[in-house]
């Protein structure tokens, strides 16, 4: 009996597995260049705002190109206390220094301004034209988000912030309000150059 069991996990393992085809396996934090590192605590940031960085990523949805600029976060907790997320803020900086605060996940779909009526009708009745989907509704973008509020001691945690902005040279990527779990105290700030 116990070798049935076992051969039923591997065929649910594998049907999982091709399940996930869009699977996506962010870079090792040591071998990004765009990175800092403070009482502990490491975070890498890198914007995929070209077509090849997005398809890894999202496939055939390159946010980018509807105004929506991904940045990779990871973090990385080498100290020996757990780390607050959930007052994290995150702001994207250009090097006229104009700032431009995280879009959260669930919330990008909104991001596209709305369409202008269509001032010619279609001459047939009940037909609509330039109808179309949302590309930035797609799930995809809401599940690579970054979600973690809590990073344990030895841990780490990666995910997407977004930016209603385009990508500039000069920019970098700053984030405040990480705490230590058991005292509440602040971590200094992060201010990460993109480029």
């Amino acid at each position: 009996m116990p070798v049935l069991a076992l051969a039923i996990a591997g065929i649910t393992a594998v049907h999982a597995v091709d399940k996930d085809k869009n699977r996506f396996t962010p870079p090792a934090i040591d071998s990004v260049e765009t990175k800092q590192m403070a009482d502990g605590v490491t975070i890498a940031a890198v914007p995929y705002n070209t077509e090849s960085l997005a398809s890894q990523a999202f496939g055939k949805l390159n946010p980018y190109q509807y105004g929506i600029l991904p940045v990779l976060l990871i973090i990385r907790n080498d100290t020996r206390e757990a780390m607050k997320l959930e007052h994290m803020r995150v702001e994207y900086i250009d090097k006229s220094r104009e700032r431009v605060e995280a879009t959260p996940g669930g919330e990008v779909k909104y991001s596209r301004s709305p369409k202008r009526p269509n001032m010619n009708p279609s001459p047939i009745p009940g037909v609509r034209l330039g109808g179309g989907k949302n590309p930035l509704a797609n799930p995809i973008i809401e599940e690579r988000g970054f979600t973690a509020k809590m990073l344990p001691a030895g841990e780490s945690a990666w995910g997407f912030v977004y930016f209603q902005t385009g990508h500039r040279s000069g920019s970098h990527v700053y984030l405040t309000g990480i705490e230590q779990a058991s005292s509440g105290k602040e971590l200094f700030y992060f201010d990460i150059p993109l480029d």
